[in-house]
């Protein structure tokens, strides 16, 4: 009997050194190369990419280099008011502007969110009268290197489907103010 255990314990003493030893030098990639790997190809598929929207460059933006010489940074978002949404309604399209520039700018460029979170997350939200001027707003913010995001709404509730809503604005609190400064808050 006193073999036994003498032989369960050699046994399992030497499946741990095995363990160790495989683990210790084999790279970890060895094992995970067997489970298959899924590759997204968008051009053949294209609801990867919303639909019919076009594959845009995933470059970095250029307002990541400004994160690491300027301090203050805000976020605006501009609603049109020529909508007439509710106070519930606008909060939640705030919510998806900001949603949606946040997710764009996680990887585009993580130095300037960085930079914005540091300074407590500050967003201002103002009022645009049309959506010709809130697209007119956008291609200034653009020529300025500004990212921005419009939040496109589904028409199930207050407005009409694809009514563009809101949009947000992040950058250095001097550039950001240059393209709205002249809108009033709401």
């Amino acid at each position: 009997m006193d073999l036994n255990w003498l032989s369960a314990i050699l046994v399992g003493a030497g499946c741990l050194a095995l363990g160790y030893c495989i683990g210790t030098r084999c790279p970890s990639f060895v094992f995970l190369r067997l489970t298959p790997k899924v590759v997204k190809d968008t051009k053949t598929n294209p609801s990867s990419h919303h639909g019919n929207k076009k594959n845009k460059s995933k470059e970095p933006f250029e307002i990541d280099k400004l994160a690491d010489i300027l301090d203050d940074f805000k976020m605006v978002l501009v609603v049109r008011n020529d909508l007439k949404m509710g106070k519930g309604k606008i909060a939640a399209q705030c919510s998806h502007a900001t949603l949606g520039l946040y997710k764009k700018l996680l990887n585009r460029a993580p130095k300037a969110l960085n930079r914005w979170e540091i300074c407590a997350q500050p967003k201002v939200v103002v009022k645009i009268e049309s959506e010709e001027d809130m697209l007119v707003l956008q291609e200034r913010a653009k020529s300025l290197k500004l990212p921005t995001h419009i939040t496109i709404d589904a028409g199930r509730t207050q407005i009409a489907p694809n009514s563009r809503t809101v949009m947000a604005i992040l950058g250095p609190v001097e550039v950001v103010d240059d393209v709205t400064g002249g809108l009033k808050l709401l």
